[in-house]
């Protein structure tokens, strides 16, 4: 079964472009690890979000690339320095 997620980050207005390098820092290193299937960042037309997407082949391979994303500082699981309110993000599987 496919896994994926979409999520929604805030980064303060200030900080869109640093938060957005940032994301395609940890897409670039997700292109390589086992298991991966895409990844895309989005912003959304007024600059109020970024949208990360992803989708792996098992939970399994998404587990062990949010622990890559961690190594390399991203917080998968909270609030970065940049973000003004906590991120939505939301797992999805394939059916």
């Amino acid at each position: 079964m496919s896994f994926g997620f979409v999520a929604f980050h805030y980064p303060a207005p200030e900080h869109v472009e640093e938060f957005v390098a940032e994301c395609h820092q940890v897409a670039e290193a997700m292109r390589r690890q086992p298991g991966f299937v895409s990844v895309g960042v989005w912003v959304t037309p007024d600059g109020d979000a970024v949208v990360t997407t992803g989708a792996f082949e098992s939970e399994e391979a998404f587990r062990a690339t949010a622990d890559l994303a961690r190594e390399m500082g991203a917080t998968p699981d909270g609030l970065s320095d940049l973000e003004i309110r906590p991120r939505e993000v939301h797992f999805l599987v394939s059916r």
